[in-house]
């Protein structure tokens, strides 16, 4: 057909094959509760509407600087300052159309062809696609669900070969919920190794305290943005703080990719800072409550949660005693019990015979979910 190998080397993102297929039991009038997708319910906070409402009525419709709007990246410094103690500059920062064209820049400036990059297994399931899309090779290392899924520092040693560029992190972690120590995160960074780090989910922690990887070195690209902490998928809006060094030529590579993010997202963005953390503590406090509730029920159900997660909105739940088959299992769950969830296999090979449900959905729906779960179970036998 012509393809290039790289886009025939792409593999389908599952739970986007979940999700379509319980569209399409949707559009014949089924009833079908997500748990699925890794959205928040909640509606954007007010203040950040206001905002972008005022930026369009002003005028500020127009390209920004390539790097962002400098009140925005100002913003972002003295967020981390607050909550990390870490000092950035905003010269440090390029602000994305989200987080994924963050790491399109991110890799496509570090990685030369045939460099590694170090990834957890399970992971997040489209962090290979972009490593290998930017010529890249992902080495996977498992982490185990009776060590919280930690990173384990042995297993990174021997994973670490002369093309290893990078390691790659996520705490608050997807598909996992868990939260890096701050022990853990010293020892990766003491290897010396460049480090990308996936921080989407600061601000989502229910127990402990969540930890910037630029708080143990400077030798780190940081990968976050606003749409799950402040609610705000659809406004596309993210940032990558990179070393110095790579700036100019990761600015560059945005100039000609995107030319720069939305101006209206990014005036939004600046008001979502400094005006919504009172919406986001409600919003962490109902996930907390959330959480808390589908652990109870799952854990009653038969499933296995060795280490709680205490941060995102997800559980890995351990459904080998149901099934050595995740992806067959959650379209089984689709058809007779209409829930989505995502099955494990699609964050790696480690995670196969697990699920993930995601509480970023009502409580009410999420009540009545594991409801039709337990009686699916029960009928399965």
């Amino acid at each position: 057909m012509g393809l290039c190998k790289k886009i025939q080397q792409i593999k389908p993102f599952m739970v986007m094959e979940v999700l379509e297929a319980a569209q399409e039991l949707e559009a014949k009038g089924i009833d079908v509760i997500h748990l699925e997708v890794g959205e928040p319910d909640f509606d954007t906070p007010r203040c950040v509407k206001r905002a972008a409402q005022e930026a369009i009525e002003a005028g500020y419709t127009k390209y920004t600087h390539s790097l962002g709007l400098l009140e925005l990246r100002e913003a972002i410094c003295e967020d981390y300052w607050k909550n990390y103690g870490v000092e950035i500059s905003p010269s440090q920062i390029i602000v994305t159309s989200g987080t994924s064209p963050a790491m399109v820049l991110c890799f496509g400036a570090l990685l030369d062809e045939g460099d590694e990059v170090i990834v957890s297994d399970p992971g997040y399931a489209c962090y290979e696609t972009f490593i290998r899309f930017c010529g890249g090779i992902p080495r996977r290392v498992e982490v185990f669900e009776d060590d919280g899924f930690q990173y384990p520092i042995s297993s990174i040693k021997k994973a670490v070969g002369p093309k290893t560029k990078a390691i790659l992190i996520n705490s608050p972690a997807n598909p996992t919920g868990n939260v890096l120590s701050r022990e853990r995160m010293e020892e990766i960074a003491d290897l010396g190794i460049y480090v990308v780090s996936d921080e989407i989910y600061h601000g989502l922690v229910y127990e402990g305290k969540e930890h910037s990887i630029l708080e143990f070195t400077d030798r780190a690209f940081v990968l976050n943005g606003f749409s799950k902490k402040y609610a705000m998928t659809g406004w596309r809006l993210g940032y990558l703080i990179a070393p110095r060094d790579f700036v100019r030529c990761i600015q560059s590579l945005a100039q000609n990719l995107f030319i720069c993010a939305s101006s209206i997202a990014q005036y939004a963005g600046i008001a979502a800072i400094k005006e919504a953390e009172g919406d986001v503590a409600e919003m962490r406090r109902i996930y907390n409550e959330r959480r808390r509730y589908m652990l109870s029920r799952l854990k009653g159900m038969g499933f296995g949660i060795g280490v709680e997660p205490t941060g995102a909105f997800y559980i890995l739940a351990n459904a080998r005693g149901f099934t050595s088959d995740s992806y067959g299992f959650a379209f089984e769950v689709l058809k007779h019990a209409h829930i989505g969830v995502t099955p494990g296999i699609d964050f790696g090979k480690n995670a196969e015979g697990y699920i993930r449900f995601s509480y970023a959905n009502s409580l009410e729906n999420i009540k009545e979910a594991m409801d039709r779960l337990e009686v699916f179970l029960s009928n399965r036998g």
